[in-house]
Order: structure tokens, then sequence, then C-alpha cells
């Protein structure tokens, strides 16, 4: 069907489809994307019916038509007057009316797909320029893990480790080893997945210290041998480019040891966090196998007697690689996902490794101030005053607040 046939068709029509594709879980009809682009695709087809805006504002619709707003009616010009009504003086911030914009736009883009528009007007430049310019502020750098996203990701991530670990080790002594494997296997990756998690949410180390930099090969990821599980440290390559110490907080001890103790690495040298990446692997385990001489066919033969080639690794100590910082980021993207978490980003819409580092500054400096937060963070004091400034300027209002309230007292 081309824009042509639709044109006629009303902006609503298409909404429930663009937000099922844009979904998630069975039927599209989940996760935050959706409910927030629901939201902002609403404000807008209330707006285009003159239902919102000035009092002067009628909508895109002819004043002699009496229906809902539709396709033929969008151009690049209605989406500027749509970017000027969102910054006009509404209180939003600079960074919030892109982020609105950006719903619409995505939806836009979508349309010119489907075929219910000709091109992608929102995009335009003309249709952009009233948008506020960029405040300077990156959003990417100002995720930070609240409290309760913390709670529940780290919830979410146990429970599903404690599931599958009780999985595999209650299945019934007769079952098909290949089965056994698998739950193991299972079990191994959301334990895994577990450490990974409480590590980067309670250590406040840099994802780039934790795992591989394929650029860089003094940064191979963390092995066991870098871990002190007694004494709650770990040695890490810091960004100052330097081998230091980084404290392990008790949360994260448990889920540590409870995953070592079910993987058994066959040596130390093991990275604490190995990739799971079926196809690395299988690489991996065939290059490991050659040198040692074996021939391809004894290698495959070898291969299938495991469910997964990270089983083989273990059996035959060919240590896998870490996983790499972007592997990271697809696990987070995955778990945030699965666990439903509830995220209001105008860049990620997945809690990102430097959010659970970030969200330790925030607890760290409110409760032992920058000082004892720039030595935990590996980081100066400056900058850290700096980083976290919003935190000091609440601090001012309140004791501004309080300083009126004496003066007032005093007064009356």
């Amino acid at each position: 069907m081309t824009p042509r046939d639709r044109a006629d068709q009303s902006l609503t029509s298409s909404f429930e489809r663009y937000l099922q594709d844009k979904g998630k879980g069975r039927g599209g009809d989940g996760g935050n994307y959706r409910r927030n682009a629901a939201r902002e695709l609403e404000r807008f087809a209330e707006w285009a019916a003159g239902d919102r805006g000035d009092d002067d504002w009628t909508g895109i619709v002819p004043d002699d038509v009496d229906r809902e707003p539709t396709f033929d009616e969008l151009d690049e010009r209605v989406f500027r007057k749509y970017a000027r009504h969102l910054g006009g003086d509404r209180g939003l911030k600079q960074n919030t009316v892109q982020t609105y914009y950006r719903y619409i736009s995505a939806w836009c883009g979508w349309c010119v797909n489907e075929g219910y528009l000709e091109a992608h007007y929102a995009q335009r430049a003309s249709a952009m320029a009233p948008l506020p310019e960029d405040d300077g502020r990156k959003p990417g750098d100002q995720q930070a893990w609240t409290s309760e996203q913390r709670h529940a990701f780290t919830r979410h991530v146990d429970e599903q480790a404690r599931d599958a670990v009780e999985a595999y080790t209650t299945l019934p002594e007769d079952t098909d080893p290949l089965d056994k494997q698998r739950a193991r296997y299972a079990a191994l990756k959301a334990a895994r997945d577990r450490a990974l998690v409480f590590v980067l949410a309670y250590t406040a180390v840099r994802v780039g210290e934790l795992l591989r930099d394929p650029n860089d090969p003094r940064r191979r990821g963390v092995r066991w041998e870098d871990l002190s599980l007694d004494d709650g440290s770990m040695d890490v390559y810091r960004k100052k480019q330097q081998w230091d110490a980084a404290s392990l907080p008790d949360p994260v001890i448990s889920p540590l040891r409870s995953f070592r103790q079910l993987m058994d690495p066959p040596t130390e040298r093991w990275p604490v966090f190995p990739t799971f990446d079926q196809r690395t692997l299988a690489t991996h385990a065939r290059e490991v196998l050659a040198d040692r001489g074996l021939q391809p066919d004894v290698i495959e033969e070898r291969r299938d007697e495991f469910a997964r080639d990270l089983l083989l690794a273990l059996e035959e100590d060919i240590r896998p690689p870490s996983i790499t910082t972007d592997g990271a980021r697809s696990i987070l993207q995955r778990l945030s996902k699965e666990g439903e978490v509830d995220i209001a980003h105008p860049k990620h819409d997945y809690l990102a490794p430097h959010g659970g580092r970030r969200g330790m500054g925030e607890v760290l400096v409110r409760a032992f101030g920058y000082t004892v937060a720039a030595r935990y963070l590996d980081n100066s004091e400056e900058m850290v005053r700096e980083r976290y400034s919003h935190i000091e300027a609440g601090e001012l209002g309140d004791v501004a607040t309080e300083a009126l309230a004496e003066i007032d007292s005093i007064s009356h």
C-alpha cells in the first residue's frame, strides 16, 4: 500500500500497530518505551486535533471539516509547529523537549517504512529548527541507577540464578547426560549474569577495568587470581594505566562465591566473566584443540559429547576469553528487558554499565562526602565534586531554607 492509499487514514489508526512493533513481551504489549511512546503519541494526536496548545490553536484539520487528523495533513511544517509547541514556555527542560520530539520522530520514520507517509518530515532541518539547543549535558553520561532500580535489578537476577541453580541441582539421577549439561549451562549463565550485575551495581568499578577490551591487550578482563573474596578486594587495571585494588563490598561476595563454586574453573587464570557466545567458543575450542595435536574429525567428535562448548572448555581447560565491554552492554540490555526494570532516560532504554558506577557515586557522596567517594571511585575529589555538584547544590539549598526559617522565627 502506498502513502497515497493511506493518506486519508487517521493518525491514531497507526498507533497500535506501531506500539506493538516497539513493545516488549508477547504481543508487544509491554515495556517502558511502548508506554512512554504511547503517551507522547496521544499528546501529539490531541495537539493535531486542536485540543492542546494555545487558545488560538485549532489543529491541522481545516476548520470546515469535522474529522480526526489524517496523514494527508502531515508535512514538515506541521512537525515544525509541534517542535515549537514542545519548546514553548511549559517548564520542560531542553533534554526533555528533545526526548519528547524523538518519540514522535521515531513514529514518523516508521510511518514512512510502512507506507503511511512519503517522507520523514520530522527529520527535516526546518522541522527541527525550533527545538532548543543542546544544553551541554551528555545524556549517556548522566544515567545513574537509583536505589529502586538497583534493588529491582539485583532482585531479578538473583531470582533467575536461584531458580536455574535449583533446577540443575535437583535433577533426578536418571536424567539424560545432555539434558543435565543443558541445565548446568543455564545455571552457569544465570549465575554469571547475577555476579556481573552485582559487581557493576555495588563496586563502582569502570566496566573497561572489569572486562576485556579487544583493542587493549592489557585489559583482558579480571581473572579469579585477581580476586580475594576473603579480603573483599579485586585487582583491576585502572584508567590511569596501572594496577590497583578495588573494594568488593559484602553484597557482591556471595554471588561471586556461588558462581565460582558452580563453575569450578580449572585454574585461577580463568576469567571471572567468560563469554558464553557460542560462535566465539566454538572457534576458540577448535583452535586450542588443534594446537594440541587433535585432528579435525576427533575435535568434532569431542565437541559432540557436550551440549555447549563452554562445558567442553571446562573439561579440557580451554580458557575462554572474557566478555567484552560491548558484550556486557548487550547482557544488561537483555536483563533489563527481562526484569522489566522501570527506566526513564532520554538515551538508554536499559540500565547501562556506567549508570551503576554513577549510582554508587550518588550513594557515597550523600553518605560519606566527596573525599571518601573520590577514593572509592578512583577519581580526584575535584572531579567528583564537579560530577556530583547537584548534590551539594541541594544541600546548600536546604541550608538556605533552614537559615530563612530561623530568621523568620526571630523576626516574629
